[in-house]
């Protein structure tokens, strides 16, 4: 009965996770402070219920018994934004994640469940800044996805544990985008489309308007769907994926570890109302003055997913005090983060005089921003270093290669990290309750995009867990 309520506390827990910011792509450096401290890596020795996010054989090699870690994590980003003169810095510089995960040993078998972020990213530039592009409104990003996790592991011999798991995952996405009149009418059919593409019925609509001399040009557009709700976003949508693994215990001292995370399979991330599109206009129609057109209506972010990931590691227990771990990661962003597209769909009765006017009732907008992302390498390496019984410290260094391209680095995604330099510690105050703590560093990465604007990107990031056996 007590496994019962727990594992229904976890899924109600998975509600209430956080967006979150990453800097392994969209991906979080590392998963538990065990294995964040020492570079991320995980794939070969027990670091506790993360395992369920990393690799979930290596639950097999937990103790008889059970586990049960309660965590929260600190994300601090330190994002500027800078064009020519103009500068900008994200006030989205701290982002706060609980996480929960339960496993139980029993003989040959392991099972539990978890709740876990996966990742995302994000910034939030003010109303007065470039990145507004005049529009006056605050320009903001916020992608998060999360996990359900239900884990099993079987012992198939003395060396060798296989296991998987089942996840239920959900994703939530806010944005408020702002783009000058220059580059909105660059998406137009027509037009070289080299950064994105726009096309539909309402940019039929404006395009007609502007060949029939009623406008004559676009100072700024705005997309904008966002609720302000740091635990989820106005768009969201849910979906699965599965992951595989296995370890291998070579010697005494030496294990062997791999794993296998599929694509996910999330529907369309939809906004049921709660969207809104402008446009600030000037032409004749407007009596040469620049006015905005409000319109208002749904999105729909489509094949939004989570790429597949392969992993390998090994872990060396060099003394009884000392162990080695490194892991090699690569991960699939390219076939899953070739654009992003999304649907605007407009309400058939608007509230703005100027939207009626205009037709844009009932009119839909498919916009796709190209991304082209290609996969990243990930190199994780640590050594942990029992001091006593009760205290343990750890090290390590995460390297991985930028997947976003500098021609399509958007300033309102910018997961362009690349290396980082971790530490952490444990201490168990008896046998059953314990607390591990992780801090890593991300050096400051910059990338200037193809319209002249770059980004800083740097920060750390740092967890807190709560462990108990019993």
């Amino acid at each position: 009965m007590k496994q019962k309520i727990l594992v229904a506390a976890l899924a109600a827990g998975g509600m209430v996770t956080p967006l979150a910011h990453a800097t392994n792509g969209m991906n979080l450096e590392g998963y538990g402070p065990v294995a964040a401290s020492m570079g991320g890596a995980s794939m070969a020795y027990d670091n506790g219920t993360a395992a369920v996010m990393n690799n979930p054989a290596t639950l097999g090699l937990m103790k008889e018994g059970a586990q049960l870690d309660v965590a929260i994590g600190l994300l601090a980003p330190s994002i500027s934004a800078k064009a020519g003169p103009m500068a900008a810095d994200s006030s989205a510089t701290a982002f706060y994640m609980p996480a929960m995960g339960y496993a139980r040993r029993s003989g040959q078998w392991t099972y539990g469940a978890g709740v876990m972020s996966q990742g995302g990213m994000g910034t939030e530039y003010s109303a007065n800044s470039f990145m507004a592009a005049g529009s006056g409104q605050t320009v903001r990003s916020e992608v998060g996805v999360g996990r359900v996790i239900v884990p099993l592991v079987y012992q198939a011999t003395e060396d060798i544990n296989i296991g998987g798991s089942v996840d239920f995952v959900w994703a939530g996405m806010d944005i408020k985008m702002a783009m000058p009149g220059a580059s909105f009418m660059g998406m137009m059919p027509g037009t070289a489309q080299t950064y994105g593409s726009a096309s539909g019925s309402m940019v039929n609509t404006l395009g007609g308007a502007m060949a029939g001399g009623m406008l004559n040009g676009v100072n700024w557009a705005r997309v904008d769907f966002s609720n302000n709700d740091a635990f989820s976003g106005q768009a969201k949508g849910t979906g699965y994926a599965f992951k595989l693994g296995g370890t291998f215990k070579v010697s005494n001292s030496v294990t062997l570890g791999a794993t296998y995370h599929s694509k996910t399979a999330l529907g369309d991330l939809t906004s049921t109302g709660g969207a809104s599109m402008s446009m600030n206009v000037v032409g004749p129609a407007t009596g040469n003055v620049a006015t905005t057109i409000p319109v208002t209506g749904s999105v729909a972010v489509h094949n939004f997913q989570w790429p597949e990931t392969f992993g390998f590691g090994m872990a060396i227990q060099a003394t009884d005090e000392l162990l080695l771990v490194a892991d090699y990661k690569r991960i699939g962003w390219k076939s899953v983060m070739k654009n992003f597209r999304m649907t605007f769909t407009s309400d058939a009765v608007q509230a703005s005089p100027m939207a009626a006017a205009f037709g844009m009732g009932g009119k839909t907008v498919d916009m796709t921003l190209n991304q082209n992302w290609s996969d990243q390498n990930v190199f994780e390496f640590g050594a942990s270093y029992k001091v006593s019984d009760a205290f343990t410290v750890r090290g390590g260094v995460n390297i991985a290669n930028n997947p976003v391209p500098d021609m399509y680095m958007n300033p309102l995604f910018p997961a362009i990290g690349k290396s980082h330099e971790t530490l952490g510690a444990s201490y168990a105050f008896n046998q059953a309750s314990s607390i591990h703590f992780d801090f890593a560093y991300m050096n400051k990465v910059t990338a200037t995009n193809g319209q002249g604007v770059s980004v800083d990107f740097g920060g750390f990031s740092s967890q807190l867990v709560y462990g108990y056996k019993f």
